[in-house]
Protein backbone atom coordinates (compact mmCIF):
# COMPACT_ATOMS: atom_id res chain seq x y z
CA UNK A 1 0.00 0.00 0.00
CA UNK A 2 2.71 2.41 0.96
CA UNK A 3 4.63 1.42 -2.23
CA UNK A 4 1.02 2.54 -4.35
CA UNK A 5 1.29 5.94 -2.80
CA UNK A 6 5.02 6.97 -3.11
CA UNK A 7 4.67 5.66 -6.97
CA UNK A 8 1.62 8.11 -7.33
CA UNK A 9 3.26 10.69 -5.57
CA UNK A 10 6.44 10.38 -7.77
CA UNK A 11 4.08 10.56 -10.53
CA UNK A 12 2.59 13.48 -9.74
CA UNK A 13 5.80 15.29 -9.32
CA UNK A 14 6.81 14.11 -12.74
CA UNK A 15 3.49 15.65 -14.23
CA UNK A 16 4.60 19.21 -12.07
CA UNK A 17 7.71 19.35 -13.23
CA UNK A 18 6.72 18.56 -16.90
CA UNK A 19 4.17 21.47 -16.71
CA UNK A 20 7.16 23.98 -16.89
CA UNK A 21 9.59 22.06 -17.94
CA UNK A 22 9.65 21.87 -21.92
CA UNK A 23 12.31 20.89 -25.18
CA UNK A 24 13.12 22.49 -28.09
CA UNK A 25 15.20 22.11 -31.21
CA UNK A 26 17.59 24.89 -30.10
CA UNK A 27 17.02 23.93 -26.20
CA UNK A 28 16.25 20.16 -25.62
CA UNK A 29 14.91 19.03 -22.40
CA UNK A 30 18.07 16.70 -20.47
CA UNK A 31 15.60 13.67 -18.61
CA UNK A 32 17.75 12.22 -16.35
CA UNK A 33 16.32 8.51 -14.85
CA UNK A 34 18.68 6.46 -11.87
CA UNK A 35 17.26 3.16 -11.15
CA UNK A 36 18.55 0.46 -8.62
CA UNK A 37 21.91 -0.18 -10.93
CA UNK A 38 21.78 1.74 -14.31
CA UNK A 39 21.71 5.59 -15.17
CA UNK A 40 19.69 6.65 -18.50
CA UNK A 41 19.90 10.13 -19.71
CA UNK A 42 18.47 11.56 -23.41
CA UNK A 43 17.66 15.27 -24.54
CA UNK A 44 14.51 15.27 -25.86
CA UNK A 45 12.97 17.56 -28.60
CA UNK A 46 9.08 17.65 -27.56
CA UNK A 47 8.02 19.74 -30.28
CA UNK A 48 9.24 16.99 -32.96
CA UNK A 49 8.34 14.23 -30.00
CA UNK A 50 11.90 12.76 -30.79
CA UNK A 51 15.07 11.46 -29.16
CA UNK A 52 18.37 13.73 -30.00
CA UNK A 53 20.40 11.81 -27.96
CA UNK A 54 20.73 8.85 -26.01
CA UNK A 55 23.28 7.98 -23.15
CA UNK A 56 22.80 5.61 -20.48
CA UNK A 57 24.79 2.88 -18.32
CA UNK A 58 24.20 0.24 -20.74
CA UNK A 59 26.28 1.87 -23.55
CA UNK A 60 28.36 -0.76 -25.16
CA UNK A 61 31.32 2.07 -24.26
CA UNK A 62 30.36 2.78 -21.00
CA UNK A 63 29.39 -1.10 -20.22
CA UNK A 64 33.19 -2.07 -19.98
CA UNK A 65 33.40 0.99 -17.04
CA UNK A 66 30.86 -0.83 -15.17
CA UNK A 67 29.41 2.26 -13.98
CA UNK A 68 26.78 1.89 -10.73
CA UNK A 69 23.71 3.90 -10.15
CA UNK A 70 26.11 5.95 -7.39
CA UNK A 71 28.03 8.83 -7.43
CA UNK A 72 31.08 8.23 -9.35
CA UNK A 73 28.47 6.52 -12.05
CA UNK A 74 26.79 9.71 -12.03
CA UNK A 75 29.42 12.04 -12.72
CA UNK A 76 31.15 9.52 -15.00
CA UNK A 77 28.20 9.57 -17.25
CA UNK A 78 27.70 13.10 -16.54
CA UNK A 79 30.84 14.32 -18.71
CA UNK A 80 30.49 11.37 -21.40
CA UNK A 81 26.52 12.45 -21.96
CA UNK A 82 27.75 15.85 -22.25
CA UNK A 83 30.24 15.07 -24.90
CA UNK A 84 28.05 12.93 -26.73
CA UNK A 85 25.67 15.99 -26.83
CA UNK A 86 28.11 18.71 -27.75
CA UNK A 87 29.34 16.06 -30.09
CA UNK A 88 25.34 16.21 -31.88
CA UNK A 89 25.51 20.01 -31.72
CA UNK A 90 23.61 20.37 -28.52
CA UNK A 91 25.34 23.25 -26.41
CA UNK A 92 22.31 24.42 -24.19
CA UNK A 93 20.05 21.99 -22.37
CA UNK A 94 17.14 22.88 -19.66
CA UNK A 95 17.06 20.44 -17.17
CA UNK A 96 14.49 17.52 -15.96
CA UNK A 97 15.21 15.82 -13.05
CA UNK A 98 12.11 13.43 -13.21
CA UNK A 99 10.67 13.95 -10.15
CA UNK A 100 13.58 12.99 -7.76
CA UNK A 101 15.08 15.06 -5.84
CA UNK A 102 18.27 17.82 -7.04
CA UNK A 103 20.43 16.23 -4.10
CA UNK A 104 23.04 13.29 -4.32
CA UNK A 105 23.38 11.62 -7.62
CA UNK A 106 21.09 14.09 -9.59
CA UNK A 107 23.19 16.99 -8.59
CA UNK A 108 26.50 15.33 -9.16
CA UNK A 109 25.25 14.82 -13.06
CA UNK A 110 24.18 18.24 -13.56
CA UNK A 111 27.21 19.04 -12.38
CA UNK A 112 29.47 16.71 -14.30
CA UNK A 113 27.29 17.40 -17.40
CA UNK A 114 28.16 21.11 -16.98
CA UNK A 115 31.80 20.94 -16.58
CA UNK A 116 31.33 18.70 -19.52
CA UNK A 117 30.04 22.02 -21.93
CA UNK A 118 26.37 21.74 -21.22
CA UNK A 119 24.62 25.05 -20.38
CA UNK A 120 21.60 25.00 -18.29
Amino acid sequence: MNTIRKASLLQKRRWRIRKKVTGTAARPRLCVRFTAKHIYAQAINDEAGATLVFLGTLDPGLRKKKLQANLAGAKELGVAFAAKAKAAGIASVVFDRSGARYHGKVKQFADAAREGGLAF
